[in-house]
């Protein structure tokens, strides 16, 4: 276990170490993109710039997650600080629906009513962005599946990335042709990117915090072939959730035949429900708690979930 906890700190302290890096790159292109916005008037840097504002706060927020993450298990606090990721990665979601709505809103309003833009020096201002946004996307892409925080942040970055080629992409249609509304459609489309993908990780950081099932993991056939096992007459209160990222849990309260509280069996019987939910399912539980009771106890139960 020790080895176990050891590799884990490590693998926390490199993955906080890659969220400093690219915080401090992506709020240095943010400060550049500002700068460039009241430069040349674009809306779409100034989109990129407020995108990379909730992206730099974002990462912020997973930087102290990370950092509270490493923090070990007290008495009060049994799995540590280990849920601050999904309480980062949800708001990190929440901030970038926010500028999304932002960006879509005053796009539609500068196709109307567009302004003028120094598209030469938005190009340049566009580069400098993607050359941020690449960098922090090969510092981060190593990690970018090891939790919920780490895939945020990827997340974020990818989008900002794709946004600078979208404000390079206007740069050169106004600069050749002189077609201003290329800045807002480059900002509709900045809006477009954001949203999606964002939808889908605040679904997923909600499932966590309603202490949903995890996703892949069938709790019917859970059930059921908890039911197949020997001995085991019936199958209630079963819950499963996950703690945080690669953490699922579960519990239940299994039913079996009275003279197994007495023969041994029980103890067998316990040992083969852990086995079957660390090894059968494709979302491997090796956290899990079972309350084994004697059939002559259902009557007794004064509450079933």
């Amino acid at each position: 276990m020790s080895g176990h906890d050891h590799d884990h700190g490590a693998a926390g302290t490199r993955q906080r170490g890659k969220l400093l890096i690219v915080f401090s790159i992506t709020f240095a292109v943010m400060i550049a993109e500002i700068i460039g916005s009241v430069l040349t008037g674009s809306l779409a840097l100034l989109a990129d710039a407020g995108h990379m504002f909730t992206d730099s706060t974002g990462l912020l927020i997973a930087l102290i997650a990370a950092s509270l993450a490493l923090k070990p298990a007290t008495l009060k606090r049994t799995w540590g600080y280990k849920r601050a990721e999904i309480i980062a990665a949800a708001g990190q979601a929440a901030l970038l629906l926010g500028v999304g709505g932002f960006v879509i809103v005053e796009g539609i309003r500068r196709l109307f009513e567009p302004p003028e833009i120094a598209g030469s020096t938005m190009l340049w201002f566009g580069i400098i962005g993607l050359a941020g946004n690449a960098v922090g996307l090969v510092v981060l892409a190593s990690g970018r599946n090891h939790n919920f925080n780490m895939k945020a942040a990827f997340l974020e970055v990818l989008n900002d990335a794709l946004g600078s080629v979208a404000v390079i992409a206007a740069a050169i249609i106004i600069a050749v042709t002189g077609w201003v509304q290329a800045d807002a459609v480059v900002s509709l489309l900045i809006g477009v990117l954001i949203i999606p993908r964002t939808l889908k990780l605040l679904r997923d950081t909600v499932n966590v915090l309603m202490e949903n099932a995890p996703q892949g993991l069938d709790m019917a056939k859970v059930r059921e072939h908890i039911l197949e096992l020997p001995h085991v007459i019936d199958v209630h209160d079963l819950h499963a959730s996950l703690v945080a990222s690669g953490i699922p849990v579960l519990s239940a309260h299994v039913t079996v035949e009275d003279g197994c509280m007495t023969d041994g069996h029980a103890t067998e019987i316990l040992a083969d429900l852990q086995r079957c939910v660390a090894e059968h399912f494709d979302v491997s539980i090796e956290h899990s708690t079972f309350q084994i009771e004697p059939a002559a106890h259902r009557d007794q139960e004064s509450m079933h979930h």
